[in-house]
């Protein structure tokens, strides 16, 4: 019986999706609302990573709406579903969404999704010992840039990007710092109490 219904979630994701590519060109908006409901019927069957591909294309046709806001949340939702099954696919999606956000000029509303997918990017490696991690030079210099753009500081964002590791490492947290704006930065800077929450080494996320 669970077979069977398996099996029925699965034809009902794969029936929403092909009616969502015939809606594209002609219906776009109930187009996406149908891909959505594909990768909800894919998720309550415990199928998470084979909505991956869903996501995307829902989000391309958001794109095309010009709604690049509403394509960033897709791709969110999306990226949060997989975190635990398939994280380095939810980390892919959370550059998509940062992508989708710096295309039309809202650089700023990427920063969160950064740390966000820093944080995936962190448990996925599964350190033994968090504690040598947060020793390691990578580690300072990604913090030590992390925090220029928290306290608004562009020359210190400079000179933080120019830092050898930084430039040689090949590690997807310098991979997603790179993607911050090095322009006018003075929209992330925070009171002192949130930077602390921000920095503080036991908390991961």
């Amino acid at each position: 019986m669970r077979l069977f219904l398996q099996r029925k979630s699965q034809l009902a994701s794969d029936a929403l999706a092909k009616g969502a590519r015939v809606l594209e060109n002609v219906a776009p908006e109930e187009s996406i609302q149908l891909y959505i409901d594909a990768c909800d019927a894919l998720e309550e069957d415990g199928k998470e990573q084979m909505a991956f591909d869903l996501y995307r294309v829902a989000t391309s046709v958001y794109i095309k709406l010009e709604k690049s806001q509403l394509a960033s949340d897709a791709l969110a939702k999306g990226a949060r579903v997989l975190e635990n099954v398939a994280p380095e696919e939810a980390i892919q999606l959370y550059i998509d969404a940062c992508d989708a956000l710096e295309e039309d000029g809202k650089e700023q509303m990427a920063f969160d999704l950064y740390r966000v997918a820093t944080s995936v990017y962190i448990k996925l490696e599964k350190y033994a010992d968090v504690e040598a991690f947060l020793n390691r030079d990578q580690n300072h210099d990604a913090n030590r840039l992390l925090s220029a753009y928290t306290e608004g500081d562009v020359e210190e964002i400079k000179r933080a990007t120019q830092s050898s590791i930084i430039s040689n490492l090949d590690h997807m947290i310098i991979k997603l710092a790179r993607k911050l704006p090095t322009g006018d930065v003075s929209a992330f800077k925070m009171d002192a109490k949130d930077q602390q929450e921000l920095l503080d080494k036991d908390d991961l996320t």
